[in-house]
This record gives structure tokens, C-alpha cells and sequence, in this order.
């Protein structure tokens, strides 16, 4: 257990191991990481202090920028024309490779500079065209990537600070290349048991690394292998770069098990923390000695000074320019293979990577090797100890062996690269001076060219440096001097390492640390590597030297020969890996997956929607959706008609008459179509023969195909013999064929491929009567109009292209009349003869004509009978008036033209009857007209402009600032990271998909977040009665709602595509980049392969959560169109609350901060706080039950609800609610406008049956069960209720869109009838019906409003659309009989009101055109309308044409349904 103390000097030793109960550990123990090893200077030596330049640094900037081709020559040229040579010459002091290797070992102890810079920096290495091992092909544009190394962000800044590296291990000799040079890390290491480190199975090899030790593991370059399987974990990070590296780390870690061991068997009773500091004491002490007083005087060839005290003041930071010239030193040296040998002098063979034998390990092909073959137990690891010791370095000289030069490991995707050149750019990367500074700094005269001894290498650097000495930099200078160890560099090094021996307080000679006695001291100097190697070997007895660091004549065990690169196997040559082979097909997969969620979502949307329609057809009577079945065969062969395209089948039944036709009745008994095969010749009957032979066509000349589809190939057997029979009854011709169903379809002429030939028919017939241009009569091909002219109509196409019932009686007068031949069809000149007569004519021929037609005996008069014939057969042509109606009508006519006692009408008295209405008789015809202004195009786009500021200025300008703010973000996002982002380097990875992914983010979350806002309902409502209503349009939540919708998605799309572009990069971005672009997430080991961009889209936080994103927003957005939301309703309701899920997995998706720290809450908090609570309120109103009163059924599928009205409730006429039934197994709410008035004391609702839940809702009413009850929300605000802010406002409904002006027209008249203060002075109501039964409950409404409207407040304008405009002759009769019946009897014929009945759709320009004559002191008239799309939409262009007049102004208000 550990002890904090209260001194200022225990806390500083807060993280050493002090042991509370354990007597035997009194003395301070040293931290892992370096600190506080110089009470004065915490961090000096620490893990992570800068390094410490002996010479001020040469960039060419003077701060960090490094000079390149031409300043300085290119490195690779430099190591191939001075390091380049014959290998095999040995060590000119007789060194070792244990001595190499060891020394390479203690420099990882004191040293590394492995970690690349963050951001990333590259100083590529430009491969001359031809290189023989990196261009053999010449392309010429090779460069092998180099990083930058890690540097102290405080440094860098001017001249006077320049760059400085960081050192990422400790600077003293503290065993952190043994134990980490963290205590997680060493914590690790041990197992905790007997203070020894832990090991394999084995019991004697460390365990495989882990994810959680930063060990390197850079792919093997020889075999491509990856991956922590094989490399040990160790305290040394680059412990596994090579087996010679191995076996040095692996000599400390079996020899710290070793002393431990040992001091259990001597000290039984201490615990494993008292072992473990106590051998870490001992081992750190012995590797301090042999470094310094074995290792050093080996290396250097010359002794050290005696230890002689502490010194707190001394820097114990390495220099750049001592790791330069120490790794030159060390690479010099380095052999091209080791041998292995046992302890009977016996050099072993080795097995190489391809399976053969080899003398000796090669170098170039051993680097991160996995599991090496060749070192599978601890014999094996003795072997090469053994052969280390026994073999002789390389010479110590400029050349440098090839398996360093030309095979050293690379980088990213080179698996080689050239370790001399990387040296030369590191050198220039850490400001290293030129070789003449550094000789000047330490007092040598400078060297010029003459001084460089070699001839050829003198030629050689003149031409790389340009001639200039003071260019030459400082390893090429050192090297070009290389013959042994100059004196130079030994008193660089030796003066490193006695800085660091001084100045370490916990140095094992420093008796005043407490750590040794004098006599353990003495112990511990006695103690030699060879000790060390014989405590963990068992086969070093006598069977090498004293001194393992080199190797003298007469010593043991003399090795074969000086090993050179030819004697072992080639090394495996340069591979290029790419980082996304075989992930192209994946990631387009992967993309087409994500495009599918539109298609998905959009196909489970048809499902729910055909479910839906399913469900609605069950719940209808069954009077009205009786299935084929029902009916009995007698009355037809049940079948399925095809309609053409993607038509849906029609269910009918095929009736054939013994008066030789055909019938096509559907599942209601309404007669579909009607086949005469009167004169009728060769009918073709084609059947299928394939798909179970379910299918038969029937062509008749001059009428579209009857393709049906029987339910079995019996049915349709039964129907084609009854037809023969009917044929053959008929006398009638025809051929039974056979095709392929599919042939079968492709060829026939489907019922929608006539209509579309006679629409052709039509547009030229009229184009031919009324002498219409070509251009206006639309493009038509000629091919097309050919087959047209052709073709002839029958009775049914004729009144179906005129509106008409085919067995009306005016129907067939006409078409009598006009059928010339008798034939039963009309030919083109035909149809063009009857509209001439009828269109064209003058009144008099008109009614001329329609007299004859019904002058049955052509005798020149009409009979009393005739002439009532006459007007029932208007009336037939739309079923309009009742018989009593009719009646009512005729009997007024005569008495007012003085016939009411006369049986017989002649043309004189007809002739007079109807002159009075020659004017709408003159007008039956179809004239094109064109508004024309007197302004200029120019004027009126002008003011077009100026109307549509001033009507819609509220909604631009909160337009213009929400999305100036969302456009603010996005630039400003895009800016931060495209030009002013932090030091990650990303803008430099993905600079596209960057600044399009965090510009449309940050835009997303702001869009997402305020959404929000637009359906808080209940804050709209209270808000739209304040002055902010004048500035911000309430009105518009649910447009604005949906245009916020789809600008995210859209923005959304641009954030996927974005982060779709960074997931390749990411793909194909080495890991010591990605590790500085997303540290949290990523550390660089060496390893640089890259995650997988299925990593990226399904294993990350952020990659996952956007997919579920993606997948929810396409379910939301498919749903949320206008015809899945009309045909499921509760599709729409029920996915829509997925937006819950949708902001959870948004925070989610952010709070991973991969890029940035999260930002989403920032736009967040504030809307969905007033969201929640805007719910709550309509969730404590959802709790309250209220009773219905009354309900029933009124016609039209109109349902009537009336309810109790809470007390609470306070409303304005025209806002709406949203009810819920739980009865009908739901609790999704429907929105409903009030049909009630704010004085009523109950609230009424009209809701029309339009889909299962309406429909379930009115079977509710229909049934003797109480009515159960509902659920309230609201009331709710809308445009609507503005009403009385205008003095003249115009009301316009269609259809059920009626009910918000029926709270309104009783409001109205209320308020009028008791006085009360309003604005509105005058109020015209439109009203657009199919027909005067529809809605009837309205017309009762407006009956009552006229009765009350005693200050004429109130005009209604009924519009009938089922009838054609009051010019077209089929109804300018049943026009003149409402005019008169007005006339007399001051109400409408149709409806019974007060109020104007016309026919036809209303003519939206005209009338509000005479609002500004009616009304010319008002500046501003209200129009509001609900209804069809179609009908707001002519309102809308209405009031936008007026608008461009500089008169009163329209503003229009309208809702959809």
C-alpha cells in the first residue's frame, strides 16, 4: 500500500512506490516515466522533454521549414554515391554484433523519435528515375513516404524559438526499455506474483502483446504479416523489430525473473511489490554499469572517467546531433546477417523465409518477423546470443550494407525504404548543423574538400553539395571522415552519457540516493553482460569471452568468416500495398444499401398503404363492396379486367344478352360498358396459352380491346363457350387465336390506350370547328393524328366526352341526329357536323335544333307532353332536379309566358319563351380569352414583385434569417476546418469531404434542433394573439416545418456524400495519420494499415448510429408524402414518433467527437426544452375524457359529432382540434377544424369518412352502442381565424375544406346580431360542390346564417361543378330554369337558399377582379380558402395576376387536405 507524506518534496514523490508496511523498501523509488528525477527541474529527462541541441538548429526558415532539392542534393542520390559498397569488411576495434546490437538497445532506452508529427507532415523521398530498387521500371515518379517526427507544439513559433523535438521514453538509464516507461505499462508487464514479470505458457518468453501496451508492430516487409500474434510484449516499444533487438530485450526481462527469483529464495517473507522494486532496483543498477563502464569504453575504444557525484544541475537531455552520429555510428556497423551457434562452436544454418538454408539470419529479412522459425525456444534465443558474440561488426566506415540501405522497413505502403536517406531527412528535420558548424561549436577547424582523404567520395559530395563545404551537412561530413570512430563524434557521445550519469539522482554510484551500500555498489561494478548472459543461459560456461563486446584473437569460437550479402539469401524485394484492394466491390455495395433505404422505405410504404386500403374496403357496407362471388352466376362470369399500364384490375361481371350485346357490369351492378354486335364482323378472340391459360381478349372493330382474366382456366372455358354460343345465336363472325400472355397484353388496345386516341380525336375535332392554331392545339405526331382520324365513336365514348348518361334521352335524340349512316358510331366529320351545329350556330338554329329533336311528330309543334319531355331530358343529363322540381319549374314558365291553359307550344311561342335568355344561348360555345393590362410585361413582373414582398414579407424575412443562420453555420464550419482548424492535419487528408460534412452538420443541427418549434402547438397558438403575429407568420408552422424538412434532408444527402468521400480517404490514410486526425480513437503502433471502411460504417459509434439515422429519415421522409400520409394516417403517425429515436441517435451520433467535440446540445437544449414542455401541456388536456352528446351520420360520409365543451376551453372560429378514439384500438390523434361558434356552449365536429379511421370512426355512430368517449387537444390556431382583420375578407371551401368557414359564417352573424365590434364589414362566401346534395349539414348552416343576417353582412356564391358553366349547352337550359325560378320565387332552384347557384367551376380571377369595382376604397381584401390542392392553387394564381395591378391587394391564406 502506498503512503502519500505532506511535504512539498513527498508530494512530489506522490507517484513513487513507497510501501506503508514494508520496512525493507526504504528508499525512494524512481518513477517510470522520468519525472522528478531533478527536484529542480520536474520534467527534465522525462518522458516527453524536448531534446537539447548542442548547435542553434539550421532550418531555412530559421524555425522549422527544411531546405530541399536544390538547395540540399536529394538523400537518395546521397546514399547511393557515398554509402554505397561492398559489405564484408570487419570492425576496425574488433566490436562485436552483440556490441552493435546492445548499443542499438541503449539507444532505445534513452531515445525515440519513432512517433511522426501531429499533424502529419511528409518529406518524401524523391526516387531518382531508374533507381534499381525502387524504380527499376523508370516511371520517375516514385517518392517514399517520410514523416516528420513529433515536435513540442510550444516551440516552432519565430527564430528565437525554433522546433524541438520530443523524446517519447525517458533520458536516463532507468530500465524503461525493460519496464515501460510508464507504471500502466509496467503494471502490464508483471504478473504479480513472486516480483517477477509475467511470461507465456512456456514460463519463460513474455506474453504476446496486447491492445493495451504500445508496442510497434509494423507489417513483416519479407512476408506482409500483421498484427500482434508474434510480437512479445515487452518494456521496449520497438522490442520486435528485429530477432537481434528481440534477444537483447529478451537477455533483461529473463534476467530480472532471474534476481528475483534469487531474492525470494533469500527474502520468503516479502510481498511481490517488495520484489519486484527490489529487483527493478538491482537490474536498473546493473544494465547502468555495463552501459557505462563495459559497453561505452567497447564502443568508443577508449576509457571513461570514475563516477564522481550528482550533479543537480546538469542537463541530462539528449541532443540531436548525439543521436545522429550514435545511429550512423551503430548503422556502420551493422552486418548484413548474424550467425547462430552453439556452445560447441558449431555455426548453425538457418531457415529463410522461402523454406531454405541460409548460413545466417539475414537482416533485410528478419525485420518484424512473426514467430520466427528460427527462435522457437530458449536454445534457439542462447544460439543467437552465441553467434552475436562471436561475430565481428562491420567496419566502421560510410558504407553501409544494402539491407539497410535499400531493404530497411518502410512506411505506409512501401514495404522498403533507404534507412540512410531517412537518416539524412531526419537530420534536416531536427535542424541538425552543417558538419563545418558542428566542428566550429566544439573548437575544430572547418574541413574543406581537399581534407576528405577518399578521392572519389570527395567528387562525389562536391557535385551533390554544388561545390559549397558549408552546405555539406553533417552525416554525409561524418561519414566522409568515417575510418574507425572519430574523435568528433566519441566525445559527443561520451559527453551524452556522462550528462546523463551525473546528472541522475538515482545513478546506483550515488550513495546519497539511498539506494546501495557502498559494498552492493562494488557488487554491481563487478557485474559484466557475460554475468548477465550466463545467469539466464545455460550453455555459456567457457564457450565465449569475458568481455561479449569484443572479439580478440585467441578468444573462443572464431567466427567462419566476415559474413557479405551474397553468402545468405536475396532479400525480398520492394512490395506497394493498396490500402482499398479488395474493398471496391464492398464499398459500392455498401453505397447501394444506403440508397436503397428511399426504396425499402418506400416499398414497406406501399405495403402499410395496400394494408390500409384493405382494411378501408372491409370496413365499407357490403352492399357496396360485394366480392365477384357474391353475386350469382346468372348475372355474369366474374372476372378481372385489365386496364392498360400499371391500371389496377377492375372486378366485374360479363353479361351476355340475347339482344346481341355484351355488358360489363362492376361489383355494384353499375354498368361499366356496353358492346353492341349489331353489324358487327369478325371479332377476334385471343387466348392465353401460358401462366394457367387464365386470360382471353375480345377485339371489337371500332371500340378498345376486352382483356379479362379469369380466376381458373375452368371459368374461362365456361365464359368462351357461352360466348361462342352468344355468337353463333347473333350471327356473328368470328377467330379464336392463341398467344403468350405476355404477347397477348403488349398487343391489345387497352381502355387507357383509348382514351388517349381519343383525346387526340378530340383536340383535332376541335381545332377543325373552332380554326385552332397547330401550336395551340399541342404537339401531336402524325402518326398519331392518322390513327385518330380513324377512329369512330360509340354512344357511351360520345355522352362520356360530353358528361353525359349514354341512355339519357337527349343523349340519343343527339346522336341520332348526328350518326348520318346508321352505323352506330360517329365518324370524325360526324362529331365535327354536331359541334358545329351546336357551338357555332346562332341562337336561333340552336333552338331550332333542340325544338326539332323533340317534335316527335315533325308536325312544327310541341305538345304540352313534349315540351315537359323536353326539360326532363336536361334534367336527365345530371339527374339534377326532382320530378316535383321539375314540375315546379315548367308550370312557372308558362304562366309567365301566358301558356299555362295551351296544350301545344309552336315555334313562335318556344322561339319567345327563351329570346329573353338569347344571351347565354349566344354564348355556348368555347372562346380562348386573355387578360390583358395595360402596363408593360416589364410593369407587371415589377409589381408582381413588389405584391408578393408585401404579401408574403413576414415569411422572407424569417426565412432570410433562419437560413442566413443555418448558411453562417455552414460557412462557418467549412472555413474553420478548410482554412483555421486545429493542429489534427484533417483539412489536409479530406479537404472536400471535410468542409462538406461539418458545414452541413453544423446546419443539420441547428435545422433539426428548431424544428422542433414549428410543432409546438400550443406555444403557436398563444403567440399568434401576440404582437409577435405581426412579424413572424404563425400560420406557417407546417410549411416552414416541411420546407425545414427537406432543406436538412438535403443537407443531410450533402452530409453523407460528405463523410461517404472521407470514409475512402479514411480507407486509404495510413494509421500515423489517422492517429493524429483522431487521437481518441486510434494510436499510432507502426502497424499503418488503415480500419477498413466497413470498420467505419459499422463498428464506430458515429458510422453505426448514421446508418440507423439514414434508415429512419427515409421511413420518416417516404410516410411523410402527401399520398402515404393521406392513405395511412397512421403509418404517418406512428413512424413520425421515430423522431425520438432520431434525436437520441443524433446526440449519439456527435457525442463520439471524432472530428469535434460535440455541438448538437448547443442548438439542442433550448427548443426541445419548450417542446417538452409545449407536450406536456397537450399531454395533462389528452387525459381528459370528453362525452359526445350526439352524433350521427349525414349524407356525403359526413359524420356529426357534438361534445361537451370543457370549461376551460376558450377558442376563436376557425381553429382546429385533435381528437382521439381509444375505442377504435389507436390513440393516434386526428386533426379537425371546429364547426362549432365560439358563443355555442357544446363543440361540434364534421368529419367525413375518408379513411379507416374516419370510416371505423362513423360506424361508431351508426350503431346503437353508446358513442364511447373521446380525447381533446387544442384548440389550435390558423390562418383562418384572421377573418376579421380584413374589412372585406373572401371565404373559398371546397369540399369537406368547408368546415373552418362554417364556425365562421355563425360567428359572423352573432356577433353582428348582437352588436359586437368587428372589423370585417363585408364577407363573400364561396362555396364549391360536386353537387347540391353534398353537405347537405352546410347548406342547413347557411340557411340559418341568412335567416340571422339581417345587415346583409354575409354574400354566398354556390358553385356546382358537376355541371359545366352555364354556356355550355348541356346546361344552359337547367341555367335559364334556375335563373327564372330565382327570379320568381327568390330563392335558389337548387338548394333552396337565398344565395346564387352557379354552374361550373368559379371563375376565381373574375370574381375577385369585381371585388376591387364593389369595393374601391379598400386597399387590402383577405382571401381564404380550404380545400383540394388543385382548387387553392387557381385561387393562389388568382390573387398573384391581380396582384400585378396596382389595385387592392389580395393576400391569400389557404389549407390543403
Amino acid at each position: 500500500m502506498r503512503i502519500q507524506m505532506k511535504t512539498a518534496l513527498d508530494v512530489e514523490k506522490s507517484w513513487t512506490a513507497l510501501l506503508d508496511a514494508q520496512p525493507t523498501v526504504n528508499w525512494e523509488v524512481q518513477r517510470y516515466d522520468g519525472w522528478y528525477n531533478n527536484l529542480a527541474h520536474h520534467s527534465m529527462g522525462s518522458k516527453g522533454s524536448k531534446l537539447m541541441r548542442l548547435v542553434p538548429a539550421s532550418y531555412s526558415d530559421g524555425v522549422y521549414r527544411v531546405a530541399t532539392e536544390p538547395e540540399l542534393p536529394n538523400p537518395r542520390e546521397i546514399s547511393n554515391m557515398i554509402m554505397k559498397g561492398e559489405s564484408g569488411s570487419s570492425s576496425s576495434q574488433n566490436l562485436t554484433v552483440m556490441a552493435v546490437f546492445f548499443g542499438y538497445h541503449v539507444l532505445s532506452e534513452i531515445v525515440s523519435i519513432e512517433m511522426p508529427a501531429c499533424p502529419a507532415e511528409f518529406l518524401n523521398i524523391q526516387i531518382p528515375s531508374g533507381d534499381p530498387v525502387f524504380d527499376p521500371m523508370k516511371k520517375g515518379n516514385v517518392a517514399l513516404p517520410f514523416q516528420r517526427i513529433r515536435w513540442s507544439h510550444d516551440t516552432g513559433q519565430s527564430p528565437n524559438n525554433p522546433r524541438e523535438q520530443i523524446n517519447t521514453v525517458t533520458a536516463w538509464i532507468d530500465g524503461s526499455s525493460i519496464y515501460g516507461s510508464s507504471h500502466s505499462w509496467c503494471d502490464a508487464l508483471r504478473s504479480f506474483s513472486g516480483g517477477k514479470l509475467a511470461t507465456g505458457p512456456d514460463g519463460l518468453f513474455p506474453r504476446y502483446a496486447t491492445q493495451s501496451l504500445p508496442m510497434w508492430t509494423v507489417p513483416d516487409p519479407s512476408t506482409g504479416k500483421t498484427g500482434n500474434k508474434g510480437i512479445y510484449g515487452l518494456g521496449n516499444a520497438m522490442a520486435n523489430e528485429s530477432p537481434f533487438i528481440l534477444v537483447e530485450n529478451l537477455v533483461w526481462f529473463q534476467y530480472h525473473n532471474y534476481k528475483a527469483g534469487k531474492l525470494a529464495e533469500e527474502h520468503s517473507d516479502w510481498s511481490d511489490d517488495v520484489l519486484f522494486q527490489n529487483t527493478r532496483k538491482w537490474v536498473i543498477a546493473t544494465y547502468q554499469n555495463i552501459v557505462f563502464y563495459e559497453w561505452l569504453p567497447s564502443f568508443l575504444g577508449k576509457n571513461v572517467t570514475r563516477y564522481n557525484k550528482y550533479k543537480q544541475h546538469v542537463d541530462a537531455n539528449i541532443s540531436p546531433e548525439f543521436l545522429a552520429l550514435t545511429t550512423q555510428m551503430i548503422y556502420t556497423m551493422m552486418p548484413s546477417g548474424v550467425y547462430m551457434r552453439d556452445r560447441n562452436c558449431t555455426f548453425l544454418n538457418v531457415t529463410t523465409t522461402g523454406g531454405g538454408i541460409s548460413p545466417a539470419l539475414r537482416l533485410c529479412n528478419n525485420y518484424w518477423n512473426r514467430k520466427n522459425p528460427n527462435l522457437k525456444s530458449a536454445t534457439d534465443v542462447n544460439h543467437l546470443l552465441l553467434g552475436m558474440c562471436s561475430q565481428i561488426a562491420e567496419k566502421e566506415d560510410h558504407i553501409v550494407v544494402s539491407d539497410l540501405r535499400d531493404y530497411w522497413y518502410g512506411q505506409i505502403k512501401y514495404s522498403r525504404t533507404d534507412l540512410l536517406a531517412a537518416s539524412i531527412l531526419r537530420g534536416r528535420d531536427m535542424g541538425l548543423p552543417s558538419y563545418n558548424k558542428l566542428r566550429k561549436h566544439y573548437g575544430l577547424h572547418p574541413v574543406n574538400w581537399d581534407d576528405i582523404k577518399n578521392s572519389n567520395l570527395r567528387q562525389q559530395l562536391r557535385s551533390l553539395y554544388g561545390n559549397d563545404i558549408e552546405k555539406l551537412e553533417l552525416i554525409p561530413g561524418v561519414l566522409s571522415e568515417m575510418d574507425g570512430t572519430p574523435s568528433l563524434i566519441s566525445d559527443i557521445i561520451f559527453s551524452q552519457f556522462n550528462q546523463i550519469r551525473v546528472a541522475d539522482r538515482f545513478w546506483f554510484e550515488n550513495e546519497k540516493n539511498g539506494l546501495f551500500t557502498p559494498d552492493e555498489i562494488e557488487e554491481i561494478r563487478n557485474i559484466t553482460f557475460h554475468d548477465v548472459l550466463v545467469a539466464v543461459t545455460d550453455e555459456w560456461d567457457n564457450t565465449t569471452q569475458d568481455n561479449v563486446f569484443i572479439w580478440k584473437s585467441g578468444d573462443p569460437c572464431a567466427q567462419p568468416k566476415q559474413l557479405k550479402s551474397e553468402d545468405m539469401e536475396a532479400c525480398v524485394p520492394l512490395r506497394v500495398t493498396d490500402y482499398f484492394e479488395g474493398c471496391a466491390a464492398g464499398f459500392g455495395i455498401t453505397i447501394a444499401v444506403l440508397l436503397c433505404f428511399p426504396f425499402v422505405s418506400f416499398i414497406i410504404a406501399l405495403s402499410v398503404a395496400k394494408y390500409r386500403k384493405q382494411t378501408f374496403l372491409k370496413m365499407q357496407p357490403k352492399s357496396e363492396r360485394a366480392g365477384v362471388r357474391g353475386i350469382d352466376e346468372r348475372e355474369g362470369f366474374p372476372a378481372s379486367e385489365w386496364c392498360g399500364g400499371d391500371e389496377p384490375f377492375q372486378q366485374v361481371f360479363i353479361q351476355l344478352h340475347p339482344n346481341q350485346t355484351i355488358q360489363v357490369v362492376d361489383g355494384k351492378k353499375t354498368k361499366n360498358r356496353t358492346i353492341k354486335l349489331q353489324n358487327q364482323q369478325n371479332i377476334e378472340v385471343t387466348l392465353s396459352n401460358n401462366n394457367g391459360s387464365k386470360a382471353v381478349r375480345v377485339r371489337i372493330p371500332k371500340e378498345y380491346d376486352l382483356v379479362l382474366f379469369f380466376n381458373d382456366y375452368e371459368d374461362r372455358t365456361a365464359f368462351i363457350e357461352k360466348l361462342k354460343e352468344s355468337f353463333t345465336e347473333n350471327g356473328v363472325s368470328y377467330t379464336v387465336t392463341a398467344l403468350r400472355e405476355r404477347d397477348l397484353l403488349k398487343e391489345s388496345v387497352s381502355k387507357k390506350k383509348r382514351q388517349e386516341i381519343l383525346g387526340i380525336f378530340f383536340r383535332n375535332s376541335l381545332s377543325h370547328v373552332f380554326d385552332i392554331e397547330k401550336k395551340d392545339a399541342g404537339v401531336i405526331h402524325k402518326h398519331e393524328i392518322s390513327e385518330a382520324l380513324k377512329c369512330e365513336l360509340s354512344r357511351e365514348e360520345f355522352a362520356e366526352s360530353l358528361g353525359l348518361d349514354p341512355d339519357a334521352l337527349f343523349v340519343e335524340a343527339m346522336f341520332s341526329v348526328a350518326d348520318k349512316d346508321g352505323n352506330g358510331y360517329l365518324s370524325f366529320h360526324e362529331f365535327c357536323y354536331i359541334l358545329c351545329l351546336l357551338l357555332k350556330g346562332s341562337v336561333e338554329s340552336k333552338l331550332r335544333f333542340i325544338f326539332s329533336m323533340h317534335d316527335v311528330n315533325g308536325n312544327g309543334v310541341l305538345t304540352k307532353a313534349e315540351f315537359t319531355h323536353l326539360l326532363r331530358s336536361f334534367n336527365q343529363i345530371s339527374n339534377f332536379l326532382s320530378r316535383d322540381q321539375t314540375e315546379q319549374v315548367i308550370e312557372s314558365m308558362c304562366i309567365e309566358a301566358g301558356l299555362q291553359s295551351t296544350e301545344e307550344i309552336t315555334w313562335e311561342q318556344f322561339y319567345s319563351m327563351f329570346q329573353q335568355h338569347s344571351s347565354v344561348l349566344n354564348q355556348m360555345t368555347f372562346q380562348a380569352r386573355r387578360e390583358k393590362y395595360e402596363s408593360s410585361k416589364i410593369r407587371q413582373k415589377i409589381q408582381q414583385f413588389k405584391r408578393l414582398i408585401e404579401n408574403y414579407r413576414r415569411h422572407i424575412v424569417c426565412i432570410v434569417i433562419f437560413y442566413g443562420i443555418a448558411a453562417g453555420l455552414f460557412v462557418e464550419r467549412a472555413y474553420y476546418y478548410g482554412f483555421a482548424s486545429p493542429g489534427t492535419g484533417i483539412a489536409d487528408s479530406t479537404y472536400v469531404g471535410l468542409i462538406i460534412s461539418r458545414g452541413s452538420a453544423a446546419s443539420i443541427s441547428f435545422m433539426f434542433s428548431y424544428i422542433l418549434l414549428t410543432m409546438c402547438r400550443n406555444l403557436i397558438t398563444f403567440l399568434r394573439e401576440t404582437f409577435l403575429n405581426w412579424y413572424i407568420p404563425f400560420d406557417a408552422a407546417v410549411d416552414f416545418h416541411r420546407l425545414i424538412a427537406m432543406s436538412a434532408l438535403l443537407l443531410a444527402i450533402l452530409h453523407t456524400l460528405g463523410h461517404l468521400v472521407n470514409v475512402y480517404i479514411f480507407t486509404i490514410t495510413p494509421l500515423s495519420v489517422l492517429s493524429c486526425l483522431f487521437p481518441s480513437v486510434f494510436e499510432d503502433n507502426g502497424s499503418e494499415y488503415p480500419q477498413k471502411y466497413y470498420w467505419w460504417f459499422f463498428e464506430t459509434v458515429p458510422g453505426m448510429t448514421g446508418v440507423l439515422l439514414l434508415a429512419i429519415m427515409a421511413l420518416m421522409y417516404v410516410f411523410s408524402t402527401h399520398y402515404f400520409r393521406r392513405v395511412s394516417f397512421r403509418g404517418f403517425w406512428v413512424i413520425h414518433h421515430l423522431y425520438v429515436l432520431f434525436y437520441i441517435l443524433t446526440i449519439i451520433h456527435g457525442s463520439f467527437a471524432l472530428i469535434q467535440q460535440p455541438k448538437f446540445h448547443i442548438y439542442f437544449i433550448a427548443p426541445a426544452i419548450i417542446f417538452v414542455f409545449d407536450k406536456l401541456i397537450s399531454l395533462r388536456r389528452k387525459k381528459i375524457e370528453i362525452e359526445v352528446r350526439e352524433a350521427k351520420q349525414l349524407p356525403s360520409g359526413v359524420t356529426y359529432l357534438k361534445f361537451q365543451r370543457p370549461s376551460d376551453f376558450d377558442y376563436k372560429s376557425g381553429q382546429w382540434v385533435r381528437i382521439a378514439c381509444l375505442s377504435l384500438g389507436t390513440n393516434e390523434y386526428h386533426p379537425f377544424t371546429l364547426t362549432s361558434a365560439p358563443h355555442e356552449e357544446t363543440l361540434s365536429l364534421h368529419i367525413r369518412a375518408v379513411g379507416p379511421w374516419t370510416t371505423s370512426l362513423r360506424q361508431l355512430s351508426s350503431s346503437s352502442v353508446k358513442f364511447p368517449k373521446l380525447f381533446l387537444d387544442g384548440p389550435f390556431g390558423e390562418g383562418h381565424q384572421e377573418w376579421n382583420n380584413f374589412e372585406v375578407s373572401v371565404l373559398v371551401g371546397g369540399g369537406i375544406g368547408v368546415t373552418p368557414f362554417a364556425s365562421i359564417l355563425k360567428d359572423l352573424v352573432f356577433k353582428s346580431s348582437v352588436n359586437a365590434r368587428i372589423q370585417c364589414k363585408k364577407i363573400y362566401f364561396i362555396w364549391v360542390t360536386r353537387t347540391q346534395r353534398q353537405f347537405e349539414w352546410l347548406t342547413d348552416i347557411i340557411q340559418e346564417v341568412e335567416e340571422k343576417d339581417n345587415n346583409n353582412l354575409l354574400s354566398v356564391h354556390i358553385y356546382i361543378t358537376q355541371l359545366s358553366e352555364k354556356f355550355d349547352f348541356r346546361t344552359a337550359m337547367l341555367y335559364i330554369c334556375e335563373r327564372h325560378f330565382q327570379k320568381t320565387q327568390n330563392k335558389s332552384l337548387m338548394t333552396g337558399l337565398r344565395s346564387i347557384t352557379h354552374f361550373g367551376r368559379p371563375p376565381f380571377m373574375g370574381f375577385l377582379n369585381s371585388l376591387q369595382d364593389v369595393h374601391p376604397e379598400v386597399k387590402k381584401i383577405g382571401v381564404f380558402s380550404c380545400g383540394p390542392p388543385g382548387m387553392t392553387k387557381n385561387v393562389e394564381d388568382a390573387c398573384q395576376k391581380l396582384n400585378k395591378k396596382d389595385q387592392a391587394y389580395f393576400m391569400h391564406h389557404y389549407e390543403n387536405f
